[in-house]
């Protein structure tokens, strides 16, 4: 079955879907998306995705391409027609179609809405053969990285200088500090050596995942001590466990950072007890759950 994209008002196959080529997405990466994760057919953590893409557009003050109730519709029509209930549902708003200039158009266009939708493996049963490599780098992306904007290139370098050396994932820390920030599109934690769990704290810097925020939820819930603050490089490579979250990686165990092993180089203690916390999140049967 040719697969389903939503373009701009219409449901296309994505095989044949198309946009113009002065979309101020494709000429300056003018634009804000979200990724969801869908498990047994429902859309984990929507409303939190849902907040997100309005704050971000907000904050690059791009309106909203239709009503939020209109476009929970939209999402469920994608997965709807493709047939998926385990998968990934990306949406992308750019500020549309206008005549190439940097400065926004002089009277508004309206905003170019895409979606679509692949099929995943389902949340793992097990977190043993889930945990993986990450590389550190120096951090080169915009200041903003509190806004989900498509403008992706420092992080495409970053994954790929991963990929070349044998990692998932590029932890980004800032030159100037040597303070971890996240992974290039993850919320990178560790556990401390006195055992608390850490990530940083939200600010300009990093995205506010909607992982992040749902593990912290989870684990507060649980009574789960966690600290949001600043970490060096060195107290990542010296930590105890390490892990990263985000709507692909759920709870994914850090083995290794720089071809060191992060504790004893196996899955440790905490991180196997958030990976099944966030499992029963997944699948519903915590108070948060949609």
């Amino acid at each position: 079955m040719s697969r389903i994209a939503y373009v701009n008002g219409r449901y296309v196959a994505q095989r044949l879907a198309e946009v113009n080529i002065e979309d101020r997405g494709y000429q300056f990466g003018d634009g804000i998306y979200e990724v969801v994760h869908l498990h047994g057919g429902r859309f984990i953590d929507e409303e939190r995705h849902l907040a997100r893409l309005v704050r971000s557009l907000g904050e690059i003050r791009l309106p909203m391409p239709m009503s939020l109730p209109a476009l929970r519709h939209v999402l469920a029509e994608v997965a709807r027609q493709n047939r998926v209930t385990e998968g990934l549902l990306y949406m992308q708003v750019t500020r549309g179609v206008a005549r190439r200039d940097h400065a926004f158009p002089r009277v508004p266009v309206p905003p170019a809405l895409v979606v679509t939708v692949k099929r995943i493996a389902p949340y793992p049963a097990s977190v043993d053969g889930w945990g993986a490599k990450a590389i550190t780098l120096p951090d080169l992306r915009w200041a903003r990285r509190d806004i989900k904007s498509i403008n992706l290139l420092p992080n495409c370098l970053a994954r790929q200088t991963a990929r070349e050396q044998g990692a998932i994932e590029a932890i980004l820390y800032d030159e100037a500090t040597g303070m971890v920030t996240e992974g290039a599109a993850t919320t990178f934690w560790i556990v401390d050596a006195e055992g608390a769990i850490v990530t940083r704290q939200l600010d300009h810097v990093i995205l506010p995942g909607c992982t992040r925020a749902a593990l912290m939820a989870e684990m507060q819930a649980a009574g789960l001590r966690f600290e949001e603050r600043e970490f060096s490089l060195e107290e990542a490579r010296g930590a105890r466990e390490a892990f990263l979250t985000s709507a692909t990686s759920f709870v994914k165990p850090i083995l290794a950072l720089d071809g060191q092993p992060v504790g004893d180089g196996k899955v440790g203690p905490v991180v196997r007890r958030l990976f099944d916390l966030f499992a029963r999140h997944v699948k519903g049967d915590l108070r948060n759950a949609a």
